[in-house]
């Protein structure tokens, strides 16, 4: 099972009522909460770990991954708020605001982390729950305590309103690449922390990396690890918008690894060229459909058969 740890948080989406005044439709989202229901939905046996409210709209998260067959008994639940974020578009890309004082998910303590059955064989970490706390220090004790023995993912996903502390963030980040298999970051991840692919990717793979992903919008996603260097074109798409993409790029990473055995350690720092461009073809295949679409609105399995 591949379990992905993080927010879980309902996004409002820019709508417009029967009368033509502007409103705002509710959906489940949240980096790490999308990759679990692309999971889900891509056929791989999935899973959640993060802070879950008893709230309505609690609810509607536990509904949407239990409807992508998402095991949720390792999450926290408590009667905390769920996290909102209010989003607003242009030009098909994504502007948050974010509203997680307290919540479900941002109070997790490390006194909450579950034990891990043996039947997970990989956990996914990402986004802004990093930047928090006492959530961040308490993702990465948990992964501390799983690199070991599991296959780690990390997407870097920045947020930059939600880091206050650009220094310590950039550590963090940097101690979680070195636990992890497999790095995913976009264009605009690697423009904040203001570098180019090479030195990043020389200094992750040297501290413990197997693989750095960096996705690149409409010009596709290259792949770099301490023998390969693959890159592949976006797959055709008419974008509507951007929310997701990255976010089922990386479970279409994991899926692919997943269906053909490869999603194991030695594996993975391993890949041959035709199956390192085999994973990046078929997540961007993924993605492509996820844009077409309003929200984070993975695909499903029969539809990338």
């Amino acid at each position: 099972m591949i379990v992905s740890c993080g927010e879980a948080l309902i996004d409002f989406l820019p709508a417009k009522t029967a009368a033509g005044r502007p409103a705002s439709e509710p959906f489940p989202g949240g980096s790490p909460l999308n990759v679990a229901i692309a999971v889900g939905r891509l056929g791989s046996a999935a899973g959640f770990y993060g802070g879950l409210s008893t709230d309505l709209f609690g609810e509607m998260l536990v509904a949407a991954l239990k409807a992508a067959s998402v095991d949720v008994s390792l999450a926290t639940v408590s009667d905390r708020p769920t996290t909102l974020a209010f989003v607003m578009l242009a030009d098909g890309n994504a502007r948050y605001a974010f509203f997680d004082e307290g919540s479900a998910g941002r109070m997790i303590a490390e006194a909450d982390l579950p034990a891990l059955p043996k039947t997970v064989s990989a956990l996914h970490f990402g986004s802004f729950s990093l930047a928090e706390e006492p959530c961040g220090s308490s993702f990465e004790a948990l992964m501390r305590r799983e690199f070991p023995d599991r296959v780690i993912s990390l997407d870097v996903n920045v947020r930059p309103t939600l880091i206050k502390n650009r220094d310590g963030y950039v550590a963090r980040i940097d101690r979680l690449a070195a636990m992890s298999d497999i790095v995913k970051l976009s264009e605009e991840d690697l423009a904040w922390l203001g570098g180019e692919l090479s030195p990043f990717a020389e200094r992750w793979l040297k501290a413990g990396a197997k693989l750095i992903v960096l996705t690149r919008g409409a010009n596709g996603a290259v792949a770099v690890s301490r023998h390969l260097r693959v890159e592949v074109p976006s797959a055709p798409a008419k974008v509507v918008d951007t929310i997701g993409a990255g976010d089922t790029f990386m479970a279409g990473v994991l899926v692919s690894l997943d269906r053909r055995g490869l999603l194991a350690k030695d594996r993975v720092a391993k890949l041959t060229e035709s199956e390192l461009r085999e994973t990046l073809e078929f997540a961007a295949r993924a993605a492509a459909i996820t844009v077409s679409r309003p929200g984070a609105d993975p695909p499903w399995a029969r539809e990338l058969a």
